[in-house]
């Protein structure tokens, strides 16, 4: 571990993701351009013709490095990923460009956990920099059926720590909150804002510590009401399981339960959520077998997961949170007299089958 270990000295980095056309480039193109005062690296991942580049970098470039006359650095990543962020690094260290964090756009049909296991994946690159989130760009104009076409979308929505709701002007109310509550069921830890990119404080998108375990794990209320209807005033009247109550689907299911006879009736998107309570205490061995075994099969499938661990023997929280196949805990706050202790986890994900979860983390208690 090199001295950049320490939280506070690493670089941290926003991964800005989005619908194709929702606005990701606009929103760029205002922090490379407008003084923020911030020093900021943009790490354009090309792909195509649609590089920011053409408007605002010299043409003839061959340069993948160019410092911006507002403080900014662009990059273009032609090749590596991992190779660019360790070039960015050994200049930075020999004094040779200045910034302080640094936001990553990948393309609009990308998906971003391969961008967020880098972070996990490489020391060098782990030790200097931290991931502080993934935002997520939607049109609201075009949003339904982009999620409809494309499942690289509804990847975008179910990785994101905050989700940016563009174009929101060009649809009424009910067209809004059927994609705003259809963003809840893929994703109902992220926050969602309406955004006029013309307007966009640049600091909304930064410092969101998305990847921090310590952060509070939110999960929409309106997500929590749709599993259990007296559950929306935020209390846990333990429901314990997941279960919905629309007979043999669960909340995750991805069906429309609502019973809203317009348009917007049924999408059943591949990628959707769920949430596992339990006010017993696991058996920290059993649990961690169990977690091992399901992130083998199912990695590939989970997108984000996150949660605070109630666990047997230990009496503090144990923060645990996953993208893919990387896992990682840590302990929290220690449990209080006053504290009703419990386990809460999120797990977004593609066709997860919910009650082979359930069951077994239900089987890890003690």
């Amino acid at each position: 571990m090199n001295a950049a270990s320490d939280l506070n000295n690493m670089v941290p980095v926003t991964v800005l993701t989005g619908f194709l056309g929702a606005g990701k480039t606009t929103l760029l193109k205002r922090i490379l351009s407008e003084y923020h005062g911030r020093r900021i690296a943009v790490i354009e991942n090309e792909f195509g013709p649609e590089g920011i580049d053409n408007e605002l970098l010299v043409q003839d470039s061959e340069e993948e490095i160019v410092e911006l006359s507002n403080g900014c650095v662009c990059c273009t990543v032609r090749g590596d990923l991992m190779r660019t962020l360790n070039d960015l690094r050994v200049r930075r260290q020999a004094g040779e460009l200045k910034f302080e964090r640094v936001i990553i756009e990948t393309t609009g049909m990308a998906n971003p956990g391969p961008v967020c296991q880098t972070f996990f994946m490489d020391d060098d690159i782990a030790d200097y920099y931290r991931l502080d989130a993934v935002i997520t760009v939607v049109d609201a104009k075009h949003g339904m059926a982009t999620l409809d076409q494309q499942e690289e979308a509804q990847k975008q929505v179910g990785f994101a720590d905050r989700l940016l709701i563009s174009k929101k002007d060009l649809v009424n109310d009910v067209d809004y909150e059927a994609l705003r509550a259809r963003l809840i069921r893929i994703n109902p830890r992220a926050t969602i804002t309406p955004v006029h990119f013309g307007e966009t404080d640049i600091k909304d998108l930064l410092e969101v510590s998305g990847f921090n375990l310590n952060s509070i794990l939110d999960i929409d209320p309106q997500f929590l009401a749709e599993q259990h209807p007296d559950a929306a005033d935020g209390h846990d009247h333990h429901h314990d399981h997941a279960h919905g109550d629309e007979g043999e689907c669960g909340p995750g299911c991805g069906h429309d339960h609502h019973h809203h006879h317009h348009e917007h009736a049924a999408h059943n998107d591949e990628i959707g959520a769920f949430v596992f309570r339990s006010d017993r205490p696991f058996d920290p061995e059993r649990l961690e077998d169990f977690l091992s075994g399901i992130v083998q099969v199912f990695g590939p499938d989970l997108m984000r997961y996150k949660g605070i661990l109630y666990l047997k023997g230990i009496n503090r929280r144990m923060l645990f949170q996953g993208v893919h196949m990387m896992m990682s805990a840590e302990p929290g706050n220690a449990w209080l007299a006053k504290d009703k202790k419990g386990t809460k986890l999120v797990f977004i994900g593609r066709k997860l089958p919910q009650d082979i979860f359930t069951q077994g983390l239900e089987n890890c208690l003690v």
